[in-house]
C-alpha cells in the first residue's frame, strides 16, 4: 500500500520487521512449550527463548536470493546468531505454513484491533450528528426525484444502524480469523500433538484450525474480506450521497473546504467533493480484494502457494485502506458543512407536489374511494408539473376537489411539514434506545 492510504499505526504493523518479529515470537512460543512438555531439549529450548535475536532484513533478503525461501531465510538468519544447541530445536516438528498462518493471524488481529476503534468512533461521529439533525427538514428522494419531507438526521441513523451490524460482522470475522495451527507438513499432527497445539497457539491468544491441512482454511480470509469489502460499500453509500448534496443544483451540505485548499487548476471556484469520490474509488479496491480473497479458498489438495502471492498484497491494502477509509470520512462527517435554508427551499421547490401522498390521504380520510381521490391529486400534480404554479392552488381549483371551508384546514394539515416527522422520535429511540429522551433528545446531554 502507498503510503497515502496508509496511517500510522497500521502501516507499522506490515512492516517487514515487524512481522518477522512476529515469527519470531511464534518460532519462540513453539519451543518453550515443546521443551515444557520434553519434546525437545530444554537448554537448546533456553537458548531460543531467551538469546538476544537482531531481525537483520539485509541479511536475510541475501539469503532468499540464493534460497528462493523467505521462511528458510528468515530461519537462518535467527539460527546464525544461536549456538548450536538452539540451532538443533528451532523450528521443530514445523512447516512454513504453521509459522506464516499462525504469525500472519496474530497480525490480522492486531489490524482488526485497531479498525475496530476506528470503526467505534466513526460510529460516534454519526449518532452525534443524527442528532444535531433531527430536526433539520429537508425533502426526501427516491429514484433521484422529490418524494417526501424527511429531516437530515435520519441518514445518519440510518447509517449508524448499518455500521452497527458492521461492528457486528467485524467480531465475528475477527472470532473466525483468530486461529493458528501447527499441525504439520500436511496437517496431520505428527510430531506436534493436537493437546499441545492447543496448549502453544493458546499462549499466542488463537486457537487451533479443527483440521487444518498444511495451512489455516481460507474462507476464514474470505469472511474477513467481505467483512471489511462490506464496511467500503457501505462508506461508499455514504460518499455518494454527500456528493449529490454537494451539486450546484442541490447545495444542500457540502465537505470541509480548509483554508488555502485549492478545488481546481483552472476554476478558481470550484469546492469539490473530493474526500467522498477518495473514498468511492477506494471501495472499489475493497470490493476486488473480497473477491480476491474467495478465489484463494480453492487450492490443490492439501495446498499450493497461490494464495500467498495474493495476501501479500491484499491484507496489508486492505486494512490499511479500511483504516484511512474510516478516518477520512469520519472527519468528512464531523465537519460535515450544513446548509439548512437551502434544503427548505429545495423542499418547497416543486409547489407542494411533495405532499402528494398527505392529500390523497385527507381525501380517502373524509369519505371520497381512493381511486377518485388518487386521479383527483396525480391531474392537478400532473398540471403543476407541466405548467408550474402552487400544487395546492390547482387542488382547489379541480372540478372534482370536495368544496367547502373545512378544506382550508384539512390542506393546511396536509401541507405541514412537520407532519411527517411526528413518529421521528420513536426511530431515534430505536436505534440510539436510552439515550433518547421523550423529546428525542440525547437523554445524557450527549452522545
Amino acid at each position: 500500500m502507498i503510503d497515502r492510504y496508509c496511517r500510522a499505526p497500521m502501516k507499522g504493523l506490515f512492516e517487514p520487521e515487524h512481522r518477522l518479529k512476529t515469527w519470531l515470537r511464534v518460532e519462540r512460543e513453539v519451543t518453550r512449550v515443546l521443551a515444557s512438555r520434553g519434546l525437545v531439549e530444554a537448554e537448546g529450548a533456553r537458548i531460543v527463548v531467551e538469546t538476544p535475536v537482531r531481525i537483520d532484513i539485509a541479511r536475510m533478503e541475501a539469503i532468499e536470493d540464493e534460497t528462493r525461501h523467505d521462511v528458510i531465510a528468515f530461519l537462518t538468519m535467527i539460527s546464525e546468531q544461536l549456538p548450536e544447541k538452539g540451532r538443533a530445536v528451532l523450528h521443530y516438528g514445523m512447516t512454513s505454513s504453521d509459522l506464516v498462518d499462525t504469525a500472519q493471524n496474530l497480525l490480522v488481529s492486531q489490524a482488526l484491533h485497531i479498525v475496530s476503534d476506528e470503526l467505534h468512533r466513526f460510529v460516534g461521529v454519526l449518532e452525534t450528528q443524527a442528532l444535531s439533525h433531527r430536526n433539520t427538514l429537508m425533502v426526501g428522494r427516491s429514484h433521484g426525484i422529490h418524494g417526501e419531507p424527511i429531516v437530515f438526521g435520519m441518514k445518519f441513523l440510518s447509517w449508524t444502524s448499518e455500521f452497527r451490524r458492521h461492528q457486528d460482522r467485524l467480531l465475528r470475522a475477527a472470532s473466525s480469523i483468530r486461529v493458528g495451527k501447527l499441525s504439520g507438513a500436511m496437517g496431520t499432527a505428527v510430531t506436534i500433538p493436537p493437546e499441545i497445539e492447543e496448549d502453544i497457539l493458546a499462549g499466542l491468544g488463537l486457537a487451533a484450525e479443527p483440521a487444518a491441512t498444511q495451512v489455516v482454511s481460507r474462507d476464514r480470509h474470505a469472511e474477513l474480506f467481505s467483512v471489511l469489502a462490506g464496511i467500503g460499500a457501505s462508506l461508499e453509500r455514504i460518499a455518494v450521497e454527500i456528493r449529490h448534496l454537494q451539486r450546484t443544483e442541490v447545495q444542500e451540505a457540502e465537505e470541509p473546504f480548509r483554508p488555502g485548499q485549492k478545488g481546481s487548476s483552472a476554476m478558481p471556484h470550484k469546492r469539490n467533493p473530493v474526500g467522498s469520490e477518495n473514498i468511492t474509488g477506494l471501495a472499489r479496491l475493497l470490493r476486488s480484494y473480497a473477491g480476491a480473497a474467495l478465489e484463494n479458498v480453492a487450492l490443490w489438495h492439501e495446498r499450493d502457494i497461490s494464495h500467498s502471492s495474493v495476501e501479500r498484497v491484499i491484507l496489508p491494502d486492505a486494512f490499511c485502506l479500511t483504516d484511512y477509509m474510516l478516518d477520512r470520512m469520519g472527519t468528512i462527517l464531523r465537519d460535515l458543512v450544513v446548509y439548512p435554508d437551502r434544503m427548505r427551499k429545495n423542499l418547497d421547490a416543486t409547489g407542494g407536489l411533495v405532499y402528494s401522498q398527505s392529500v390523497l390521504l385527507e381525501l380517502v380520510r373524509h369519505g371520497l374511494p381512493r381511486e377518485d381521490a388518487y386521479r383527483i391529486v396525480q391531474e392537478a400534480a400532473m398540471a403543476t408539473y407541466r405548467e408550474g404554479g402552487q400544487f395546492r392552488d390547482r387542488l382547489r381549483g379541480h372540478p372534482d376537489f370536495p368544496k367547502g371551508q373545512e378544506w382550508a384546514g384539512f390542506l393546511d394539515q396536509a401541507f405541514d411539514p412537520v407532519r411527517f416527522t411526528h413518529n421521528i422520535d420513536g426511530i431515534y429511540r430505536r436505534v440510539l434506545g436510552a439515550r433518547i429522551g421523550t423529546d428525542g433528545e440525547s437523554a445524557e446531554g450527549r452522545v
